[in-house]
């Protein structure tokens, strides 16, 4: 999460060619306290001291939204004792860092299924997004308890529903009413994805959204990834060509 008063106009010189919406899978927490001969536990708190770092950068050079998998559905497989422990640092994240991201002008988000979270977090986690809905230098996306396959899920029960009610016709069904149904429908797709600590596969992560987002991978384990890091990531997305199906030379002829 940001310092205080992070955000300043100076910021405001930004690289148009920067991505609008970063997604990261933040991994290597236990390996980076094992290399250490630490518990887990030192590991995922130093994970949260990088989230602040790139909260700020992204904050400060103006990208729109940054999407973090907090908590992935398949991580209540882990160990009791983890679990339990994960549960309390966010938790405690939350309350010591909301108001900073309010004052520096956040918008927190949540996507994911909060059912499974006690009553006390999911408090917290609605009174997160209430206390910071208008504001707008960046837009902060956690995902807690989610699945790219369970967002599809909820999105087709949703349609299948509006159909059975006649709210809409099976003729209604296109990539952009599937869409205005996801957790994300109120984001632009992610631009660029990064998963830190050596892994090189999605888990089950936006699944959809990730259609035609450049993919970046690195050996870096995510507490040592730092805003050096976040800056070459962006600056291998900056020298790749976006084409979304067309060739390269109907690109350059359109910007010529």
């Amino acid at each position: 999460m940001p310092t205080d008063d992070c955000i300043s106009s100076e910021s405001a010189n930004i690289n148009s060619n920067n991505p609008r919406h970063i997604a990261i899978i933040m991994d290597g927490n236990g390996r980076w306290a094992q290399k250490r001969f630490m518990p887990r536990a030192i590991g995922h708190q130093a994970g949260v001291k990088a989230v602040r770092k790139i909260v700020e950068y992204c904050a400060k050079h103006q990208i729109d939204v940054l999407t973090l998998f907090a908590f992935s559905s398949e991580n209540w497989r882990r160990p009791e004792e983890e679990v339990s422990l994960l549960m309390g640092l966010f938790m405690a994240t939350l309350q010591s860092e909301i108001n900073k991201l309010d004052r520096n002008n956040i918008r927190l988000r949540f996507i994911g299924d909060r059912s499974a979270f006690s009553d006390k977090l999911q408090t917290k986690m609605a009174e997160g997004e209430a206390q910071t809905k208008d504001n707008n230098a960046l837009t902060l996306v956690i995902a807690a308890n989610y699945g790219g396959r369970w967002d599809m899920c909820q999105a087709f029960r949703t349609v299948t529903e509006k159909i059975a009610a006649g709210e809409l016709e099976k003729q209604d069904i296109s990539e952009q009413l599937i869409n205005q149904h996801l957790s994300t429908a109120d984001l632009s797709e992610p631009d660029l994805f990064i998963r830190t600590g050596g892994e090189q596969r999605v888990s089950n992560f936006l699944l959809w959204q990730l259609a035609y987002t450049e993919l970046y991978f690195t050996e870096t384990l995510w507490p040592d990834f730092d805003q050096n890091s976040l800056e070459d990531a962006i600056n291998s997305f900056k020298k790749r060509q976006r084409r979304f199906g067309h060739t390269g030379e109907q690109l350059l002829n359109k910007v010529l």
